[in-house]
């Protein structure tokens, strides 16, 4: 042991697969495919490695019975890899112990018109949108099994039973690895139905531990940033603080004799091209490690011009965004001329202004590309959520043919939308550079270029109105939302100005919702949850109001509200009877709840906070009711929802961004605060479903509602109702 600690710098990786290595590790029977070692050869494609049979472009079967599965989806910390073997292996019906796993091949999907249907990652939609091919995946390799088995014996393929890895008909029995060559060869008439019935499933339903969890304990498992390549070079690169600010000119003389110092690369935006991927004006430093590279960086003298966007901030824009609530926007849904004139006309009027800032996504991984641009092809190491995806990126920036671009799939630190840290400019950078010195590069950003560079949520003012009747109930409800996105984007990953607060399900009589998109010069792009996390925290905070101002305890007017709407009514009598709702609790104690609909799941939240008399927040509990309908694997869908809750606190209490000058001006962890250990609540999951045929999404929903359930509790504990974020900003203070 001390022999093979003194052979390296020790880190806590290493000394992990060296404790592994003299055999005090802990081996389970999970493969994760040769491409994700950290010194990569420099041929080695992410194409599969498995021995055995190709069945279909998800499965190899070897003769010893081991099934290889394919996962065309990123394993960001989700649990997707165990999701996607789970599903195929459940119509398959294989020993889970036979179960091993290789990242799909990109370029392969690309090159045969997406083979794999879909390969991103986002939006809550493995399990919810690609069950159906994924299960058809195993479903029609066991058919292929049967098929050939009854050949083999004479028999029709219905009286071929396929268990466990097992083919039997009578008393004649095989493997599928006897079979596997003979399967491949077999076209059915038509492809096999799948079974999404709960009561019939073997394996799916069932608390299943990830697949990816050994190699992230004993500390194989790599990332972007583990990549090595042999003559690599580093890159540190610094753009315009304030974005689409224009490079004037930069002094490489200053710097050119440091040590380590290869170059100076000047990066330009391309007129017209500022979505999600594309380069901003910037300048990169190349050295022989990142440290030398980021060092000169900082001494690089540098001159921008920033252009009229430097005299933005967030002040200006939420004064811009509290003039257009005052403004007819664009109508959400059929207009309801009655329920301005309802509202002008009620005894009983209640209004709120609700504002959250810009957040980033703040991935513990940095962001970081590796390229290596050669005659005939390209090799990239990107963390993206979609593995495809940097191949148009790369090939799209060098002006070569996709199927000479390879990526090299690897774990992601973390992606929260954005498709993740690769989706930024950081990937075309490194293939820029890569091509203009012709070695391999990797380009790491600093966290504070992450922060100030990568595409944030957008800043949003919304102001919510409701006439009260006399039974306390909302006659009419008014509502108007803004948010600052880039260049005044509609639409961000499927949602809009009005996700979360025009689609909210509670049955009043007249609603109207209008929408403003506001133009920004900061890039924008979805956030976990993306539209239902800022609209919701809004929604759910003013459905507090209403229900209160009316006399109505809120989960009681939530249950009122949404009457016959059963899975609604489901959540909400679920919550009642797990969370002990009460709103007498004493002075500095309260509980509040919240519920925001997404991504195809119905979720509530119970939060149950502490204040101190000096205005110190505690969450000390999050219980969370869930209708996602189908749940392949408990375990995984809790740790998501524990996950989500984490994720959303995180910005609603102490993250938010700060504009000043067109800058963004807290742009690391000492400023733009994520959750601590000891202030994450302890977090319950319960999982309510409605039945029928739904797929609800779970990466995502649980967080939302977090947000308002905690600020409700904070009104009863102090009596102050919050109504923007971060909560670190607010006197919390009570006497």
């Amino acid at each position: 042991m001390n022999e093979i600690i003194s052979k390296k710098n020790l880190s806590r990786r290493s000394f992990i697969q060296a404790s592994a290595a003299v055999g005090g590790g802990l081996m389970l029977g999970f493969h994760m495919p040769d491409a994700l070692a950290a010194t990569i050869s420099p041929k080695a494609q992410s194409t599969t490695t498995a021995p055995g049979t190709e069945i279909n472009a998800w499965l190899v079967i070897d003769k010893d019975n081991t099934v290889t599965i394919r996962i065309p989806h990123t394993e960001m910390g989700q649990g997707g890899l165990t999701s996607v073997a789970m599903l195929v292996a459940e119509e398959l019906n294989v020993d889970w112990s036979k179960i091993r796993t290789e990242w799909a091949d990109a370029n392969r999907h690309l090159r045969n018109n997406k083979e794999y249907k879909v390969m991103s990652t986002h939006g809550s939609q493995l399990v919810r949108l690609q069950h159906p091919h994924l299960m058809g995946a195993g479903a029609g390799a066991r058919e292929r099994l049967k098929q050939a088995a009854a050949t083999a014996w004479g028999v029709d393929r219905a009286q071929v039973e396929a268990k466990l890895g097992v083919l039997t008909a009578g008393n004649r029995t095989a493997t599928y690895g006897e079979f596997a060559e003979a399967a491949a060869k077999v076209t059915l008439d038509k492809e096999p139905e799948i079974s999404i019935d709960p009561a019939k499933w073997w394996l799916l339903g069932k608390p299943t531990q990830r697949l990816d969890i050994p190699n992230k304990v004993n500390g194989s498992a790599q990332y972007a940033m583990d990549t090595r390549v042999p003559g690599m070079v580093y890159a540190a690169v610094k753009a315009s603080p304030v974005p689409w600010g224009t490079l004037k000119s930069y002094n490489f003389d200053a710097i050119k004799s440091l040590p380590g110092i290869i170059a100076a690369v000047p990066l330009k935006a391309v007129p017209g091209k500022r979505g999600q991927p594309d380069l901003q004006d910037a300048v990169a430093v190349v050295a022989t490690s990142w440290y030398r590279a980021k060092t000169a960086l900082d001494l690089l003298p540098i001159e921008w011009d920033f252009g009229d966007s430097a005299k933005t901030s967030s002040a200006q824009y939420y004064e811009e965004g509290r003039k257009l609530m005052d403004q007819k926007g664009l109508v959400s849904g059929k207009e309801d001329p009655q329920t301005a004139e309802i509202i002008a006309t009620s005894k009983k009027v209640v209004t709120a202004t609700y504002e959250r800032p810009f957040e980033a996504h703040a991935r513990m991984e940095p962001v970081n590309a590796t390229v290596w641009v050669q005659d005939d092809r390209v090799d990239v190491w990107s963390p993206t959520q979609d593995q495809s995806a940097p191949i148009t990126i790369v090939a799209d920036q060098l002006g070569v043919d996709p199927k000479n671009v390879y990526v090299h799939t690897i774990f992601l630190g973390g992606g929260f939308g954005g498709n993740g840290g690769g989706g930024t400019g950081v990937t075309r950078q490194a293939a820029e550079i890569s091509k203009q010195l012709k070695k391999p590069v990797k380009v790491v950003w600093t966290r504070e270029e992450d922060l100030a560079q990568t595409k944030q949520r957008p800043l949003s003012v919304a102001k919510l109105t409701a006439s009260i009747g006399d039974d306390g109930l909302p006659t009419a409800l008014f509502t108007r939302a803004m948010w600052a996105s880039l260049d005044g984007m509609n639409q961000i990953g499927g949602a809009t100005s009005d996700y979360g607060i025009y689609n909210i399900p509670y049955k009043v009589p007249h609603r109207q919702h209008e929408r403003h998109n506001f133009k920004t010069h900061i890039p924008s792009s979805t956030h976990r949850a993306p539209g239902a996390n800022q609209m919701g925290f809004m929604a759910e905070s003013f459905v507090d109001e209403m229900a209160i101002a009316g006399g109505w305890n809120p989960l009681d007017w939530r249950l009122k509200m949404t009457e016959g709407l059963d899975d609604f009514q489901l959540v909400f009598q679920t919550l009642k009877d797990k969370a002990g709702f009460r709103t007498d609790l004493p002075k500095g104690q309260g509980m509040g709840i919240a519920m925001v609909e997404s991504h195809g799941t119905i979720a509530a939240a119970c939060a149950t906070v502490n204040v101190s008399r000096r205005g110190r927040l505690e969450i000390e509990k999050i219980l969370v009711v869930l209708d996602a309908g189908r749940v392949i694997n408990p375990l995984a869908a809790t740790e998501q929802c524990e996950g989500s809750v984490c994720w959303e606190l995180s910005h609603a209490w102490t993250g938010g961004l700060d504009l000043e000058n067109g800058r963004f001006v807290n742009t690391n962890f000492d400023s733009y605060n994520l959750l601590r250990i000891d202030q994450n609540p302890h977090v319950e999951t319960i999982f309510a479903s409605s039945g029928g045929k739904k797929f609800g999404g779970l990466g995502e929903p649980a967080g939302p509602p977090a947000p308002p359930a905690v600020a409700n509790a904070i009104f009863y504990a102090t009596g102050k109702r919050i109504r923007s974020t971060p909560f670190r900003q607010h006197d919390l203070s009570w006497t």
